[in-house]
């Protein structure tokens, strides 16, 4: 479990209920079931015809990452690789075979399968590139999904307030509605601009850095097979491959 992401979602709420308590406002008055509908409908309405079937579904699967990212630990994972070109160096490529049947991790099981079959070191990178390049973009079009909510929900809160004032220009003869009905409209801007702001965008910039932390790992994995392939010494690798811990 990401905490700080807890935490962050806590405090966005504190940060409005409070806020709105502290000026007198108190918390009915952030209760609006039009201006909810104009801001959350249109916005869903604007993303999913911005967005493909299959990135929106992939979006609302990688959502969880920014509560609870992929396990991912370097330092295990680089003491992993040396002990493959340990194996290597001493009984050859085929022995790595019953590793590869251990491996749970398709991306690594891939390349050490590889490794195995006798790839060439540009092989094996070129191979492997191209699929990691593939998943980082398909992941980072989901996150952007989010991106493209944050984007649109603050104008969509504009358009609840203005339908608000409009409806209030209607009652200009009878002043008791007046202040009510304005308080209203401006409730739409408050969700647009909150929803953005407060969960979206640091949705979006959240899930591009769990993206960007597992695409590191990824290069790392390649870097240590193509190291194998190529016999380098354990040491040697480990040396390398501790630079991407920094």
């Amino acid at each position: 479990m990401d905490k700080l992401s807890a935490i962050g979602v806590v405090l966005a709420f504190v940060a409005i209920v409070g806020g709105s308590i502290l000026k007198g406002s108190g918390v009915s008055s952030l209760f609006g079931a039009a201006a909810f509908v104009i801001v959350i409908l249109g916005t869903l309405a604007s993303i999913f015809i911005q967005t493909p079937g299959a990135v929106f579904k992939h979006a609302m699967k990688i959502v969880r990452w920014v509560f609870k990212p992929p396990q991912q630990d370097p330092e295990a994972l680089i003491g992993r690789i040396v002990d493959w070109s340990g194996i290597a160096r001493k009984q050859g490529l085929l022995a790595l075979e019953g590793v590869v049947e251990g491996e749970s991790d398709s991306f690594i099981k891939k390349g050490l399968q590889m490794l195995v079959d006798g790839a060439e070191p540009d092989a094996i990178r070129n191979i492997l590139e191209v699929e990691l390049s593939s998943k980082e973009h398909f992941d980072t079009q989901g996150a952007k999904v989010f991106e493209g909510m944050g984007i649109y929900c603050p104008t969509l809160g504009i358009i609840g307030a203005v339908l608000g004032l409009m409806s209030v220009m209607k009652n200009l003869a009878d002043p008791s509605k007046l202040g009510p009905g304005i308080a209203a409209a401006f409730i739409a801007t408050i969700y647009g601009i909150a929803f953005a702001n407060l969960f979206f965008l640091p949705m979006a910039s959240k899930l591009k850095a769990v993206i960007a932390d597992q695409t590191r790992v990824r290069e790392m994995i390649i870097e240590g097979l193509i190291s194998i392939s190529q016999g380098e010494n354990p040491r040697n690798i480990e040396s390398k491959l501790k630079g991407y811990l920094h």
